[in-house]
């Protein structure tokens, strides 16, 4: 029963912590007001993260984890890579559904000089994943060849969460629809 109950504490808090650096960034992220988010002391986060880095580092690694998972159940469910690559920004337009969030990580990124090594590593990987997703499906699509699908896999997710950030800036999804669409025209997503 104790280690049900300190596992379901430790997801609650990663949970609340995820929310809070979609919204905050690493730098929102404070003991005090994630022990309230939870309902907890703040001393008793200490018992599951021994510091602010051990959480944000935990958060950004179930981030892209869940990410990964995300992205390979997208394929699976899809009627082909072509329809896994034009359902890809949905992935990110999630986050901005869910209050005008973005993606942990990109949010994460923007803070990189700030971050301590073990969460850059973190936010780092989860771009990798991204990347990697979007060149195996790119060639698997056969819309560029297996050379340039790195380099075009690359200029997506930086377009994608470049949309993203865009939208948050202006409080405003059709924003990023807008910019989503005019990605399809120009030739970088396939349409």
């Amino acid at each position: 029963m104790r280690n049900e109950t300190n596992s379901n504490s430790r997801e609650r808090i990663l949970a609340a912590a995820t929310k809070i650096a979609q919204a905050h960034g690493y730098g929102g992220l404070n003991f005090r007001d994630l022990a309230e988010d939870v309902g907890i002391r703040a001393a008793s986060i200490y018992h599951h993260f021994a510091s602010k880095a051990d959480l944000g580092a935990a958060v950004a690694r179930r981030y892209w984890e869940d990410s990964a998972a995300a992205l390979e159940t997208l394929l699976a469910e899809s009627a082909g890579p072509r329809h896994g690559l034009r359902d890809y920004p949905g992935t990110f337009r999630k986050a901005l559904e869910s209050g005008n969030r973005i993606c942990l990580c990109s949010f994460m990124a923007a803070e990189s000089d700030d971050l301590p090594e073990v969460v850059k590593k973190e936010v780092r990987t989860f771009a990798d994943v991204n990347v990697a997703w979007l060149a195996k499906v790119l060639a698997a699509a056969n819309v560029v060849d297996a050379k340039e699908s790195e380099s075009r896999a690359r200029a997506i997710f930086a377009a994608v969460a470049g949309a993203q950030l865009v939208a948050r800036s202006r409080s405003d999804i059709a924003v990023y629809d807008a910019l989503i669409e005019s990605y399809r025209a120009a030739g970088l997503l396939p349409a």
